[in-house]
């Protein structure tokens, strides 16, 4: 079996005038809960193989608390994770078929619309991914990355 872990950002500052949205840090709160999701992922015994993370300023800031307390990993900034759609995104697990256990650290609507169609074979019925949320799906060594494939074994959230 492989492990596909999502991570959403933690909560983010508004973007003051004339910052880039790629450059908005994590608030006090979210880095709280940045934390808090390394140490569920740390107790419960999910520590990636390999992370991929977009390269804004809030993802990247929440993958360093997180990795601060599970310890650290191969990690790559992926600038396909930001603003992903399912699609892109399973394409870049796909190509990843060598990792075990993969950590996705991104942003809404593609990280919950990936859930839902991984799991439930549809996007249009997603439920919501909090900041600092972690969905954690299960599927087939060998099974190709497509709708259904996978089952939700873990939701948590801050």
């Amino acid at each position: 079996m492989r492990e596909l872990i999502l991570l959403r950002h933690a909560h983010a500052e508004a973007a003051s005038t004339g910052q880039a949205d790629l450059d908005r840090p994590l608030s006090p709160v979210g880095l709280a809960e940045a934390e808090a999701a390394g140490r569920w992922l740390k107790e419960n015994n999910l520590l990636p193989d390999c992370v991929l993370c977009s390269p804004s300023r809030r993802t990247r800031e929440t993958l360093e608390a997180v990795l601060g307390i599970t310890g650290f990993v191969e990690k790559r900034l992926e600038d396909a994770v930001y603003e992903a759609t399912p699609g892109t995104l399973m394409g870049l697990i796909d190509a990843r078929r060598d990792v075990d256990r993969l950590l996705v650290v991104g942003h809404n609507p593609g990280l919950e619309q990936l859930v839902a169609l991984m799991s439930e074979g549809t996007s249009s019925d997603y439920r919501g991914m909090p900041p600092g949320g972690i969905a954690v799906l299960a599927f087939d060594r060998e099974a190709a990355i497509e709708p259904g494939v996978a089952s939700l074994t873990a939701f948590w959230w801050p």
